[in-house]
């Protein structure tokens, strides 16, 4: 792991680190925000996924964590969205390819030697985490925006027993039954769609429920709303009978501009069950 870049923020530090990632087969660069409270003991802490077209710096500097992170003694990491480098596979639209990993391991090619990101983020990156920062790793929560969201609500109930708590702010919901998705995943996944269901927060939370707390919220105006298709994750919240606190905040949109806003809320939702126990 080499160090980038290091900032004291909060009274904690926020760094920028990269290594070279068995996962991704590449070398990766992402942030970590240790609170001060982490110079005395082990700290829980918080994974944060980014949207399309964002790299490890955009929630990092965007999203005003930190403060609140600071005082919650909670650690952050920002992950980047996809795998990068001249020799890993791209494409001229913005919604797939570098910058647009979708938190799936690829199995088609162009994709398949480098776009291995539910990996990246579930195993290769959390090893190099446990080792490196005074970070208690029995108590991890995770959280993201847009198809970072969609990241966060599969991985949370893909993998029943790692977090503490979900949130989400406005997540591609349903991404086997929208263009923000069916395109991603074919060229993934391929043509099978029963390997997709997995990846999809609306089907999985439907099929199985979710057995952590959720919270999700949404902008009234969010421009992209239609792709992102709320209603279908409302529908199987309570088909379901799951716990989760679902909002449609109003007048907000999709930038962080209304992530921010709502970071406050996230954090202590996520601080409230961390230090539960």
């Amino acid at each position: 792991m080499q160090t980038v870049s290091e900032n004291k923020c909060f009274d904690g530090v926020q760094g920028v680190y990269s290594h070279a990632s068995n996962a991704c087969a590449c070398d990766m660069t992402f942030g970590v925000f240790m609170p001060s409270l982490a110079r005395t003991t082990d700290v829980p802490v918080l994974w944060y996924l980014s949207g399309l077209t964002c790299t490890h710096e955009n929630a990092m500097v965007k999203a005003g964590a930190q403060a609140w992170a600071e005082q919650a003694g909670i650690a952050l990491v920002f992950p980047d969205t996809s795998p990068r480098g001249d020799s890993v596979a791209n494409d001229d639209a913005y919604d797939l390819g570098q910058g647009a990993g979708f938190y799936v391991n690829a199995t088609q090619d162009p994709w398949k030697p480098h776009f291995q990101m539910w990996d990246y983020i579930t195993d290769d990156l959390p090893k190099l985490i446990g080792e490196h920062f005074a970070i208690d790793m029995d108590r991890q929560a995770i959280t993201g925006h847009s198809m970072g969201g969609h990241g966060a609500l599969t991985i949370a109930m893909g993998l029943k027993d790692r977090f503490k708590s979900v949130s989400a702010f406005a997540p591609i919901c349903n991404p086997t039954g929208a263009d923000w998705g069916r395109k991603q995943l074919t060229a993934y996944l391929g043509a099978d769609e029963s390997t997709w269901q997995r990846h999809d927060a609306s089907v999985m939370l439907r099929t199985q429920g979710c057995e952590i707390p959720m919270l999700a919220d949404w902008g009234t105006n969010d421009q992209f709303i239609d792709l992102l298709k709320p209603e279908t994750l409302f529908s199987a919240a309570a088909e379901k009978r799951t716990e989760a606190t679902l909002r449609l905040q109003n007048g907000y949109d999709h930038s962080y501009f209304f992530v921010s806003t709502f970071m406050r809320d996230h954090i202590e939702f996520h601080a409230d069950h961390l230090y539960s126990e």
